[in-house]
């Protein structure tokens, strides 16, 4: 993948894309908030600490809808056995760049409350807990 161009997202890659690839991704306006058409796809879930008795990790979600691939990544921990959160809320990382009223690109503590919202809407928690599950067996 080079930086030009953004990966096929409708087949799921290998489960070990690391999250700063998206950096690699082309940028993405979106006028906040986002719009409510989005469809993202599970990209991967890697478990990077896996010790006891908590876990951590990293999982990435992307949009293939539209002129060019949305992609969104950040860090989760297992608070308990089977209930994950996001480790910090400040830290998605996007190719997105959400415009304001005035049209000028926000900052990502302005940006932040909005990619939280596209968060919670996936449903990663239950794709963290699979992968979870495969390193318990």
């Amino acid at each position: 993948m080079n930086a030009r161009t953004a990966p096929h997202l409708h087949a799921r890659p290998a489960k070990t894309i690391p999250a700063w690839a998206l950096f690699a991704w082309p940028t993405v306006l979106w006028q906040a908030p986002p719009p409510g058409r989005l469809h993202f796809l599970h990209l991967g879930t890697r478990v990077t600490f896996s010790g006891e008795p908590l876990r951590s990790g990293q999982t990435i979600w992307g949009d293939p809808d539209g002129e060019r691939a949305a992609g969104l990544a950040w860090d989760w921990i297992e608070l308990a056995q089977g209930v994950v959160a996001m480790a910090d809320p400040m830290a998605v990382v996007t190719n997105v760049r959400l415009l304001g009223p005035g049209g000028a690109v926000m900052s990502p503590v302005e940006a932040a409350p909005h990619l939280n919202d596209l968060v919670h809407g996936l449903p990663w928690q239950s794709e963290v807990q699979r992968a979870l599950a495969e390193i318990r067996h």
